[in-house]
Parts: C-alpha cells; sequence; structure tokens
C-alpha cells in the first residue's frame, strides 16, 4: 500500500529533506562517460604521434681507411616492415664523401647493422639521415657530390 501523500503535495523543503526530488543521474553519467572517452582517445593519439613506430638511431662510426667507414646504427621497427636507411659520409666542407641506401630486411623489430661505407676520401662527419618502412625515405637530402665527382659504388669491398 502506497502513501497517502503525493511528493507535489509536500513543500519543496520537505521534498527535499526526505529525498523525494530526485535529479535525473544521466546527465553526470554521460557527462562522465564523454570525459573518460575523450581522454583516451587524446592518450591514444599522444601516444602514436610521440612513439612512432620506426626509431633509427646512429651509435657509432669508425674510419677505417682512406677510403672506408664502419657506420653502426640500430633501428626498432616491426617485424613485419622491410626498412630503408640512407647514411652519408662528408668532409669539413660538408661535401659528401660517401652516400647510401642500406636495406634491411623483415624479420625481427630490432636490428643493430654495421655497414662499411666506401668513400673518396677519410670522413669528417657521418649521419644517418632517415629510415622509412616499405621503400627509401623521400623526404632526405640527394647525395651533394661535388660536381663532376663520380659517387663511389657501395658497399664498400677489398676489391673497390
Amino acid at each position: 500500500m502506497g502513501s497517502p501523500l503525493r511528493s507535489r503535495d509536500l513543500s519543496p523543503r520537505m521534498r527535499e529533506r526526505y529525498g523525494l526530488d530526485r535529479r535525473n543521474p544521466w546527465p553526470v553519467v554521460l557527462g562522465v562517460a564523454f570525459a573518460v572517452t575523450f581522454t583516451a582517445a587524446l592518450a591514444f593519439v599522444a601516444y602514436n604521434v610521440l612513439s612512432p613506430g620506426l626509431q633509427p638511431k646512429l651509435l657509432a662510426w669508425n674510419v677505417v681507411g682512406a677510403d672506408r667507414v664502419d657506420v653502426t646504427f640500430e633501428v626498432r621497427r616491426s617485424a613485419s616492415a622491410d626498412v630503408y636507411c640512407v647514411i652519408r659520409a662528408q668532409d669539413e666542407t660538408r661535401a659528401d664523401l660517401g652516400y647510401a641506401v642500406v636495406p634491411l630486411p623483415r624479420g625481427t623489430t630490432y636490428v643493430q647493422e654495421t655497414y662499411s661505407l666506401h668513400t673518396l676520401a677519410p670522413a669528417f662527419v657521418v649521419e644517418l639521415l632517415a629510415c622509412s618502412a616499405g621503400g627509401p625515405p623521400q623526404r632526405v637530402p640527394p647525395p651533394q657530390f661535388p660536381p663532376g665527382v663520380v659517387p663511389p659504388e657501395q658497399p664498400w669491398s677489398p676489391n673497390s
């Protein structure tokens, strides 16, 4: 059996005191759900922007001779991606001495490669310009050899 009094017959103070005026909880629930979803989407985008799937890093380089420099670099990547990296060696005037596109076949998520770069003279600086999956990087500077200079064949070999 129900109450003989209806909540609308009571004063606003009595309805509030006994909890008869309840707010609709749906706006609060929807607001919290929207805030959680927005924060999760923002975190997902930030993670993907700040941690790219391909992470190359130049570790070391060693001038072995007047015509060779050994370049050691690492690449963290997806195991299913063929990766191509561009490396170059330059002299004191920033003219290229050696330039190569190094293919790294798929297979593991971490690759540490030592590449023997054939150079025209002893290298002053070596750079890992970029790496990309699926094909050679598109946004790297082209070889900058002085006019009339023929780039050396890559990779270095004792017969070259």
